[in-house]
């Protein structure tokens, strides 16, 4: 089966302690992982961007200490903040995941921790196949 590249997005809400932003980060990142079948080669860079009021630590060094960091330790990541909007969703954390997968795959986007509302339809497919 050949193989293509595939973004997978995702977001998570997270508190401002060092703690926090680590858990969320490890829940979201589990998760992307986990339901799109992830594996250290298959990854090729991994795009954070946070919202401004979160400033205890930066989520690509948050990967790196949580879980599933080990299996990206070789990954590049990059880490930016979200441009201020009005009535955007506060302590938020978005991921852009690219990475290689079977071209007959459909990515399996993560929204979670408080960000469901930002993508109810990513959501909800999710939730669908967890049960």
């Amino acid at each position: 089966m050949s193989k293509r590249l595939f973004g997978i997005r995702g977001a998570v809400c997270s508190g401002n302690t060092e703690q926090e932003i680590i858990t969320a980060v490890d829940r979201m990142c589990s998760r992307i992982f986990a339901s799109n079948n992830l594996s250290a080669p298959d990854i090729v860079s991994i795009q954070f961007t946070m919202t401004g009021d979160l400033t205890a630590l930066n989520p690509a060094a948050a990967l790196r200490r949580c879980s599933c960091g080990e299996a990206v330790r070789n990954t590049a990541l990059f880490c930016s903040v979200e441009p201020p909007v009005t009535g955007s969703l506060p302590r938020t954390i978005r991921i852009l995941v690219t990475a290689y997968m079977d071209e007959e795959t459909t990515p399996v986007h993560c929204y979670t921790g408080g960000a469901e509302v930002l993508r109810p339809d990513f959501a909800a497919e999710a939730s669908a196949r967890d049960v």
